[in-house]
């Protein structure tokens, strides 16, 4: 299905990807403004907060925005995900999902709704592919894991 609002979000993600953190994040935000508007589904809520997410500066604004992804996946079937990608399955989103939040809840110091949502990883880990996507998330809730064990509140660091 060619879905024009993906594809601009795709775009605006590896904008902010290539450095242009400002310029994706108001780009995504007007999206957003977009969707709310009767102009995509859950489906663009959720991958668009998602990538929001990870634009913010301020780790209360991330999270708050991982929560509206997590919020908007609620909504989401297999059929609708795959309207867009023949591949995709909405519960091979949820440890991705879940990782962000954990990740969160750690940088904000609360290591134990940290933990919650690393189980919850942990327990849809198996709709991960072998594939590159499936190993990189594997190893994200390796280092979480890691990360809460220790304390940190540091950002992970990049590989």
């Amino acid at each position: 299905m060619e879905d024009d609002l993906m594809a601009r979000v795709t775009a605006t993600v590896q904008r902010g990807r290539a450095g242009e953190r400002v310029a994706a994040r108001e780009e995504l935000e007007s999206m957003w403004a977009e969707v709310e508007h009767g102009g995509g589904d859950d489906f663009h809520r959720c991958v668009i907060a998602h990538f929001l997410a990870d634009l913010q500066d301020d780790q209360r604004d991330e999270l708050a925005w991982d929560e509206r992804a997590l919020a908007a996946v609620r909504g989401v079937s297999d059929e609708r995900a795959q309207r867009f990608d023949q591949s995709l399955q909405v519960r091979g989103f949820m440890p991705s999902l879940y990782l962000s939040l954990a990740d969160d809840h750690r940088r904000l110091g609360d290591a134990a709704r940290a933990r919650e949502f690393l189980e919850k990883a942990r327990a849809v880990s198996d709709a991960l592919g072998e594939d590159a996507y499936g190993a990189l998330v594997k190893g994200i809730l390796d280092k979480l894991e890691r990360a809460v064990a220790e304390g940190s509140t540091e950002p992970l660091p990049a590989d």
